[in-house]
C-alpha cells in the first residue's frame, strides 16, 4: 500500500522548469496532494507534461525528498526508512540508464545480486519474467546492440526481478511498438494478479481503460480528479477520455 498525505515539493526558480512560481521565487512542482494506492489494484497517475507526475513518483521512490507531507509504503516512511522501502519496491523510469557492455542476462542478474536473491529463486523469477516479456531470444546479446523496445524490457526485468510488493512505472510504454507495449501491459496485469500495489503514469488513454482500477489527474501540481476509474467514466461530460481530460485540466 502507498499512502500519500499532503505532499508538496518545491524547487528554487530555474529556467528549466515551466511550473507555477511563487512570490518567493520557488517553483511548486507538487502542491499539497493526497491519495492512496491499494494492493491488488492498479493506480493511474495522468497529467500533461510538467504537471508533477514524475516528481511525485520520484518522491514515492525515495529519489527526491518532499518539501512537506508524508509518504508511507507498506508501513515504512519513505524519508525515515528509505532502505527498507527500496527493498520492497521496483521503480521504472524512462531516464534510467543501462550498462552497454553487459548482456541483458548479466544486467538483470547484477540487480538480483544487489538485492541478495538466492540462486534458485533468481532462476525461477528470471525464467518467468523473460518468458512473459519474450526476452530469451536476446538474453545473451549486449545491451549496446539492442533495440529501444528490447532495452525497455531489460529495464522492466531488472525493476521487478526481486519480486517487489510495490511497482512504480513511469510511462513504461512511451515510444514502443504495439507488440512490445502489449508485453508490458500484460506484465502490469500480472503484477495486479499477484496482489502487488501498482502505480503508473501514461500518456496513452487506451491504457487507462485497459488497466486502471483507480485514477488521479494531476495538473500544475494539484489533483483535479481522484477516485475509481469507473467513477471517472460514469461522470464524464465529454464523449471521449481525451476530451474529458482536456475539459478537467482546462478549468481553472
Amino acid at each position: 500500500m502507498i499512502q500519500v498525505i499532503n505532499l508538496t515539493k518545491s524547487f528554487e526558480q530555474s529556467g528549466t522548469f515551466l511550473k507555477r512560481i511563487t512570490s518567493h521565487e520557488e517553483i511548486i512542482a507538487v502542491d499539497n496532494i493526497s491519495f492512496q494506492c491499494e494492493p491488488g489494484r492498479i493506480f493511474g497517475l495522468i497529467g500533461p507534461n510538467g504537471a508533477g507526475k514524475t516528481t511525485t513518483l520520484r518522491m514515492i521512490a525515495t529519489m527526491l525528498k518532499p518539501t512537506s507531507g508524508t509518504i508511507q509504503m507498506c508501513g515504512f516512511d519513505v524519508v525515515e526508512s528509505p532502505m527498507q522501502v527500496r527493498q520492497i519496491m521496483g521503480f521504472l523510469s524512462g531516464n534510467t540508464g543501462l550498462y552497454a557492455r553487459l548482456t541483458a542476462e548479466e544486467m538483470v542478474k547484477y540487480y538480483a545480486d544487489l538485492y541478495g536473491m538466492e540462486k534458485k529463486k533468481y532462476k525461477s523469477r528470471r525464467d518467468e519474467i523473460f518468458s512473459l516479456l519474450d526476452m530469451d531470444n536476446f538474453s545473451h546479446r549486449r545491451i549496446a546492440k539492442l533495440s529501444t523496445g528490447m532495452r525497455q524490457k531489460v529495464s522492466i526485468a531488472r525493476t521487478i526481478i526481486h519480486d517487489p510488493k510495490v511497482v512504480i512505472f513511469d510511462e513504461p510504454t512511451t515510444g514502443l511498438d504495439v507488440i512490445t507495449s502489449k508485453n508490458i501491459v500484460d506484465l502490469i496485469k500480472c503484477c495486479k494478479e499477484e496482489g502487488k500495489t501498482v502505480i503508473f503514469s501514461t500518456h496513452r488513454f487506451g491504457e487507462l481503460k485497459l488497466l486502471c482500477d483507480d485514477l488521479a489527474i494531476i495538473h500544475k501540481g494539484q489533483i483535479y480528479f481522484h477516485g475509481t476509474y469507473q467513477k471517472f467514466e460514469d461522470n464524464m461530460h465529454s464523449a471521449t477520455l481525451e476530451d474529458e481530460f482536456i475539459r478537467l485540466v482546462g478549468e481553472e
